[in-house]
């Protein structure tokens, strides 16, 4: 059975062949990948309640928000290396997705914070639509509601590519001080892109149980547990984000 494609870049289409192992005693399972993403889940938490902590106890927002600034930069850099060492080093993945985890605790704990001061209950709100989703779209896996076929894997992964694209571009086109309107602002073009982009994400949800369940049917190794859960996280975190976002936009108008 081959493996499809994931468009979550963590799981690629030969993430678990170029890893299979003929030793039965110490395989990849769904239940050990379900337990490492709980853990993984616990580690964000505690890393996020350390910046949130720290915005909230301080003498006020504004001023927490400032010392609570190194911790975002540095959770968001220390996740983007240990995620790239996660994705070339993928037996270290014991290692480096539970760090991983903390450091992007620490950028979602304070980034949240700021969301909360702006928009009070917002932070709930988003937490409680991506486990939401979440469990709304494993439901529909199990059930086969929602199949996985060659087409929706690439419309997924071309989807993600071209958000991906976008994102790229107004990241540039910041740096020279040009300001992309139409994704970033509250007009309901803008609402609209993030309805999208969550939709997308959410899909990609699918995608990864698909690709998690067909490597454990193969044989992966033990510790790429740790790796498919990794890449799960990739993605919820992701969802997270886009739906924060969206939150804000309409809490803003």
């Amino acid at each position: 059975m081959e493996i499809g494609r994931s468009s979550n870049p963590t799981l690629s289409k030969n993430t678990f062949t170029s890893v299979i192992t003929g030793d039965n005693s110490a395989v990849m399972t769904l239940s050990g990948t379900i337990n490492k993403t709980f853990i993984l889940l616990l580690l964000v938490t505690l890393g996020a309640a350390i910046t949130w902590k720290m915005v909230f106890d301080s003498i006020n927002v504004e001023v927490g928000i400032q010392q609570a600034y190194p911790w975002i930069i540095g959770g968001m850099v220390g996740g983007l290396i240990l995620a790239l060492v996660t994705i070339f080093k993928k037996n270290l993945a014991y290692i480096t997705a539970p760090t991983y985890a903390v450091f992007e605790g620490l950028f979602l704990g304070a980034t949240s914070a700021m969301f909360e001061f702006m928009y009070p209950g917002i932070v709930l709100q988003a937490v409680g639509l991506t486990f939401g989703v979440l469990f709304l779209l494993l439901f529909a896996y199990k059930t086969k509601l929602i199949k996985v076929t060659e087409n929706f894997r690439l419309g997924v992964f071309a989807a993600t590519g071209a958000i991906g694209l976008m994102y790229l571009v107004s990241f540039i086109l910041g740096m020279f001080g040009i300001h992309v309107g139409f994704i970033h602002d509250n007009g309901w073009m803008s609402i609209g892109i993030s309805v999208v982009i969550v939709v997308i994400a959410s899909l990609n949800l699918i995608l990864d149980f698909d690709f998690i369940e067909k490597g454990s049917e193969q044989g992966a190794p033990k510790y790429m547990e740790w790796y498919a859960a990794f890449g799960l996280m990739v993605t919820l975190i992701w969802l997270y984000i886009e739906i924060l976002r969206l939150l804000s936009k309409l809490r803003s108008r």
